[in-house]
């Protein structure tokens, strides 16, 4: 029997953004992930992405920088800490990279649950700048939009508590300085200490590892710190960073985690907001393997692992 979609998820990697020959970052991952989920795991529910407006973009970025990027008259220093030469390829894909967020952001805010896009994650870019393969920040914008949305149809409610739950290996600077004097957005981060970024910006709360740091480790710092959150924040929307890049295989990571590892990394942030029936978007942010499938892989079981989660959610509504 075939099983029917419970996770919605959103795609844009045929909006290719082309690079030279050799460039270090994987482009090629997000279509082998789509294929993948396409023949594995039928529980997901697959559409393409919208783009983001400027308006919607302005909410997290200065218009001054989003007309930079969409007319390319950054300059070459902004352009190289992005990483990216720049192309319209360029401004689609990371509208569309945003707008995946969103939608995702959208469909859990309204149905509960969980929901996901296939790239995302780009949460090195400021407010006014962009960096480290990041030129609009996807969750900074979807948190400030979902945030506006649901004050407009809840007048008289308190505003909508966001907690960012960052796990790429790599400090989310850029979204933690959009939202350090907003007391509506928790963002935790669990990354390297050595690693990119090399200055980073205080989240409100970061957790730093070593080099090397393997599953056990990093798993008993994830309880603590989800404990902490729990203790500090109450979240009505909860926006997950389920990076590949902490593996121990991954050429800019660092870390030492299995796959296993990882895979158990993924359940407890789900379960945490499944316990809490807190509606989850999540987004795949780094992975770049020595050996690409192995990233791919990782993600594909950070699909399976919310699929059932997204079930569970069904289920309860049914």
């Amino acid at each position: 029997m075939t099983q029917a979609p419970v996770l919605s998820a959103f795609y844009a990697d045929h909006f290719v953004l082309p690079l030279p020959q050799g460039h270090r970052f994987p482009m090629a991952k997000y279509a082998l992930l789509r294929e993948r989920l396409v023949l594995e795991v039928p529980s997901v529910a697959l559409s393409e992405a919208s783009a983001a407006s400027d308006g919607e973009l302005a909410l997290a970025h200065t218009p001054a920088y989003i007309q930079a990027v969409v007319q390319g008259r950054l300059s070459a220093a902004a352009q190289r800490e992005i990483g990216f030469p720049w192309s319209p390829a360029m401004v689609e894909r990371s509208r569309r990279s945003v707008g995946a967020t969103v939608q995702a952001c959208r469909h859990v805010m309204t149905h509960g649950g969980l929901a996901a896009n296939l790239a995302g994650g780009t949460h090195h870019a400021y407010a006014d700048r962009g960096s480290g393969f990041c030129v609009f920040n996807d969750v900074a914008v979807a948190a400030r939009l979902m945030q506006a949305e649901h004050g407009r149809a809840h007048r008289h409610q308190a505003p909508l508590r966001v907690a960012i739950v960052d796990l790429d290996v790599h400090q989310g600077n850029g979204t933690a300085s959009i939202f350090a004097h907003d007391a509506s957005v928790f963002t935790l981060s669990i990354h390297g200490e050595r690693n990119f970024p090399f200055r980073k910006e205080p989240s409100d709360l970061d957790v730093e590892l070593p080099d090397g740091c393997g599953d056990d480790a990093y798993l008993e710092a994830l309880e603590r710190a989800m404990d902490e959150l729990d203790r500090r924040f109450e979240p009505g929307l909860v926006m997950y960073l389920a990076g590949a890049d902490p593996h121990v295989g991954d050429r800019l990571g660092r870390l030492s985690l299995s796959l296993d590892g990882l895979e158990a990394r993924d359940r407890r942030v789900m379960d945490w907001a499944w316990q809490r029936r807190t509606p989850l978007a999540f987004c795949m942010a780094g992975g770049y393997g020595v050996d690409i499938a192995q990233t791919v892989q990782a993600q594909v079981n950070t699909y399976r692992v919310a699929s059932a989660y997204a079930e569970r959610w069904h289920n309860a509504k049914t």
